[in-house]
């Protein structure tokens, strides 16, 4: 089942792949609170005639990275200040969330940098907490595309400190969608092909299989933090990132770039990049000097 939401905030499922049934319930975090015992509102719509938004906003998004061993070694080309090895976790800025076709805006006044990190994440079904890989499965609702948009220069500055944060939670830095994929769909989640395109090119080519650890031992190993129902956790990126290319100056996003995040089973989850003038009407620098 293809879990959404769409125009101005309603949730609803697909079926056959061309009609959303609305469900009567407020928003999908509240979905998830409920079991997914929710009944339909009688609403039927074409699904090409809905606008589709962010499929959830959770209380936490759990980003984990360093679980694909070729995006560590990647890194390793270019001297990277740190290892990207499992068991790295921090929390998202959850504002920063945008859905499919949503614009993602360059912040020229901060970044010249912006990267593009295709991911599959995960949707944490109910309130959990303390469980064993072996009983994982049970807990995960359903599977998003995720794409960690990346101020690399940022995050550069930020790991001499040993931490990063702000350099991937810039609004709009975090595109998640285009909808929410039940496990009934997903036969094996470990055997996903993964491919990010920017203007067409193949930027990003991999597949869930070459995790180094498996994405049950993902969810179990930051079960002691607690899940709430909707929670979204991330599994990292693979190996193409722009910043980790020996040319990564000509990589880098930039505004009239089309970026494309593919997962096989999913879908693509698609988003223009603009200038912060274009969304706003105002350059950040203007904004600033007048504040």
């Amino acid at each position: 089942m293809k879990l959404l939401t769409f125009d101005d905030g309603r949730v609803g499922k697909v079926i056959d792949g061309t009609t959303v049934i609305e469900l009567d319930v407020p928003d999908m975090r509240r979905y998830f609170e409920l079991g997914g015992d929710v009944q339909p509102t009688g609403r039927e719509l074409a699904l090409d005639g809905v606008r589709l938004r962010a499929p959830i906003v959770p209380k936490k998004f759990f980003h984990t990275a360093g679980n694909f061993l070729e995006h560590h070694e990647e890194s390793t080309r270019v001297n990277w200040s740190h290892p990207v090895l499992p068991w790295i976790v921090f929390f998202q800025n959850v504002d920063a969330i945008v859905g499919t076709e949503d614009p993602i805006v360059y912040p020229d006044s901060l970044t010249n940098e912006m990267d593009y990190e295709l991911e599959l994440a995960v949707i944490i079904g109910q309130d959990c907490k303390f469980f064993s890989p072996e009983e994982a499965e049970q807990y995960i609702a359903g599977y998003v595309i995720f794409n960690d948009i990346t101020a690399r220069d940022i995050q550069r500055e930020e790991m001499k400190s040993g931490v990063f944060s702000f350099c991937k939670g810039i609004d709009t830095f975090c595109p998640l969608g285009p909808w929410i994929v039940t496990p009934d769909e997903i036969e094996d989640p470990q055997n996903l092909a993964m491919q990010l395109r920017v203007n067409g090119d193949v930027r990003q080519e991999s597949h869930s299989s070459r995790m180094s650890v498996t994405i049950p031992e993902i969810v179990s190993h930051y079960s002691p933090m607690g899940y709430s129902a909707g929670d979204v956790l991330s599994t990292g990126t693979v190996a193409g990132v722009a910043g980790f290319s020996e040319d990564a100056a000509s990589l880098y996003l930039k505004p009239g770039d089309l970026v494309e995040a593919e997962i096989e089973g999913i879908g693509v989850l698609r988003n223009p990049v603009v200038s912060w003038g274009e969304r706003d009407g105002g350059s950040p620098r203007a904004e600033a000097t007048t504040a």
